[in-house]
């Protein structure tokens, strides 16, 4: 990457994207500054060859490792920066990145710094800057896990998101994920299972999951369209949605795995409830 595109002169933006470069440069060593991200990697590096050639003798093979160490920290060095930069856009005004902990910011470094795809860096920047805005949004834990997945997973994912209404939090409903609507978006048996298996979903194929305890009214949405629910009783009443909940990792990465609607989905959904003898209310067009 060119150094004319690092992030140099950043006296215009925000006070909280300067304390975030700030955060990261006290935690991890000077990756970061607020007004210039240095590319330490590169220089220590080149400083190294300059000491390995004033050696007496310096061989091919010191010289191809220390070549390779050059190319490998500042790929690395330009994946921080780009994670970063990807970030800043998405800070609030109330974020509070000087309450991450620094074990935090440490740990997210040392797992994102060999992620070069583009979208898989956008989806660690939300994670920064979710972090930056609410610290404590985001564990340890799912920081470790996102390091381990691979763009298929974060696709198998995202589709799964699709079918995603909030009802308190965000629930994944799949009634019966042999039906097309579900297959044509990739979703299926082997795709639950493998999305249970690495830790994001629970997958139940022979029963249903509910939300439990509810009002005689609730109102839920699918992607910002409302819908009204009243149920027969005036309390204790069960929701269910289907086969599939998130784990507490899930939680934390479906609202910013980037997912959308699903054409008909909605539709689908209140149909199915209807047939299990919810009432649906306005909002929801006739």
């Amino acid at each position: 990457m060119p150094e004319g595109n690092s992030l140099i002169n950043l006296g215009d933006i925000s006070k909280p994207a300067t304390v975030l470069i700030e955060k990261i440069s006290d935690a991890i060593g000077g990756y970061c500054k607020p007004y210039q991200i240095k590319r330490v990697a590169k220089a220590e590096a080149e400083a190294e060859i300059l000491r390995a050639q004033a050696q007496i003798e310096v061989t091919d093979l010191q010289r191809r490792a220390l070549l390779r160490f050059v190319a490998e920290e500042t790929q690395k060095q330009d994946n921080i920066e780009n994670i970063t930069r990807k970030a800043i856009p998405q800070l609030n005004e109330s974020s509070k990145p000087q309450d991450i902990e620094n074990d935090w910011i440490v740990n997210f470094f040392d797992k994102c710094r060999i992620i070069s795809d583009q979208e898989m860096q956008s989806l660690w920047a939300k994670v920064l800057a979710g972090e930056a805005n609410s610290p404590g949004t985001y564990s340890k834990r799912t920081v470790n896990f996102l390091g381990t997945i691979d763009k298929t997973d974060a696709e198998d994912f995202t589709s799964l998101c699709g079918f995603g209404w909030f009802i308190g939090n965000i629930i994944p409903v799949i009634f019966d994920f042999h039906q097309p609507i579900y297959n044509n978006q990739g979703i299926n048996f082997n795709t639950l299972t493998h999305l249970d298996n690495i830790g994001l979903v629970t997958f139940n194929n022979i029963g249903t999951f509910k939300r439990t305890g509810l009002s005689k009214r609730i109102r839920i949405f699918y992607y910002n369209i409302p819908l009204n629910i009243e149920f027969m009783k005036e309390k204790d009443n069960d929701l269910h949605f289907g086969q599939v909940r998130f784990t507490e990792m899930g939680q934390q990465l479906a609202p910013i795995c980037s997912s959308k609607p699903v054409d008909g989905f909605q539709d689908y959904a209140i149909k199915t409830w209807l047939r299990n003898g919810l009432i649906l209310s306005s909002p929801y067009p006739k």
